[in-house]
């Protein structure tokens, strides 16, 4: 074989390597990219949901402030405490540390589990509870403490949902919007830290009071007597 033909040779083999070179690169690019998107949409996904769903619950963390105020206006009670929409589990873990039994229902599971890590870090772990549910396929029956941080697009079906599901002993903490019908016994704080507190039994007497004047007739006007 001459020099030339070897020449020719040594070219292609080296062109044919560089093929598959750029080859295996293209897949390794496209396999990285492909996995980084599905990563992507796994963590972005329990965030956005919640926004395409009827009525959106964000994630707004609560400021010191208000933690503190909701705990001020809680001091002097007892008994199970709910935070619904817990978020990063912070109003659960403060209220853990000065006593409550406290639980979160938080729809954004990568919330719920960070809140967990918090709780165990915290060393409230046995005292917390936090749970990846919907508020609305929740009964809240069983606790005498319940905050809220909610938008006002909600705040009158939970109304609804709180009387007819709280005992009459419980207490409401709404945090940044107060409930549209309820009055309030007291109010702590100023500004969005403002939180206000609702007692369970003038609510649940309000909503009684409604349904009784929606379910009873109106009398009818008696008939003129013959003269």
């Amino acid at each position: 074989m001459s020099q030339e033909e070897l020449f020719l040779d040594s070219v292609a083999a080296g062109q044919v390597t560089e093929k598959k070179s750029r080859s295996n690169l293209g897949l390794v690019v496209t396999g990285l990219l492909g996995g980084s998107l599905v990563a992507l949409y796994a963590v972005a996904t329990p965030f956005v949901a919640p926004a395409l769903r009827k009525v959106c619950l964000p994630f707004v963390p609560a400021t010191t402030a208000q933690v503190e105020n909701v705990l001020r206006v809680l001091r002097a009670r007892t008994g199970r405490l709910v935070d619904i929409g817990s978020g990063d589990g912070r109003i659960v873990i403060a209220a853990a540390k000065h006593g409550f039994k406290a639980s979160g229902f938080e729809l954004n599971p990568w919330l719920v589990w960070y809140s967990r890590y918090k709780a165990f870090r915290e060393g409230v772990h046995r005292s917390t509870s936090f749970h990846i549910s919907d508020l609305w396929k929740v009964s809240f029956a069983q606790y005498s403490n319940v905050v809220i941080f909610g938008v006002p697009q909600m705040m009158d079906q939970l109304e609804v949902k709180l009387a007819s599901e709280l005992p009459s002993t419980a207490k409401v903490v709404a945090c940044r919007f107060p409930f549209p019908t309820w009055v309030p016994e007291c109010t702590a704080g100023e500004g969005i830290d403002t939180v206000w507190v609702y007692d369970a039994k003038t609510f649940k007497t309000h909503l009684q009071n409604g349904m009784t004047r929606e379910t009873t007739p109106e009398p009818k006007d008696k008939p003129d007597s013959p003269t």
